[in-house]
């Protein structure tokens, strides 16, 4: 495998695409030899539909696309980053035993820290921002099932 790759895709921010970029993440990963249907491929596909719908959902409009983005350095380092025009970073919102929805980050925080990786935010030159989500490649195969 060579020393890094990369693979990206743009999608309008609508509810849609969640799915779709889900899809894009597993093709990708599944391409570079992660085995699609382990539990750590679950796993992403969690992470990465959580970004997502952060993209769609907390924007506020004011961000017609989002592009998820994935790094391979080396065969160690997976680096997968999800890039809104909104400028606000996520925050951590109390979750309401009852409520729905404001527990995304923590599900993504703690599946990134299990595998030995982390969750980081980035702000962009045109004044939004990219959430990653980092692990080691060789702890894909240990990312706990959801």
């Amino acid at each position: 495998m060579a020393d890094h790759q990369e693979a990206s895709v743009t999608l309008p921010s609508e509810p849609a695409a969640v799915a779709t970029a889900r899809r894009f993440v597993a093709e990708v990963l599944g391409r570079w030899g992660l085995d699609d249907g382990g539990d750590a491929a679950d796993a992403i596909r969690l992470m990465v539909s959580e970004l997502a719908t952060n993209a769609v959902q907390h924007t506020f409009g004011q961000s017609p696309t989002f592009t998820v983005e994935l790094r391979l350095d080396r065969d160690e380092l997976l680096r997968i980053g999800v890039t809104d025009s909104h400028p606000r970073f996520p925050r951590r919102l109390p979750a309401a035993v009852q409520q729905d929805n404001g527990r995304g980050m923590v599900i993504i925080r703690v599946l990134a820290a299990e595998a030995g990786g982390r969750l980081s935010f980035t702000p962009t030159a045109e004044g939004g921002k990219t959430v990653w989500i980092t692990l080691p490649w060789a702890a894909a195969a240990a990312v706990p099932a959801c």
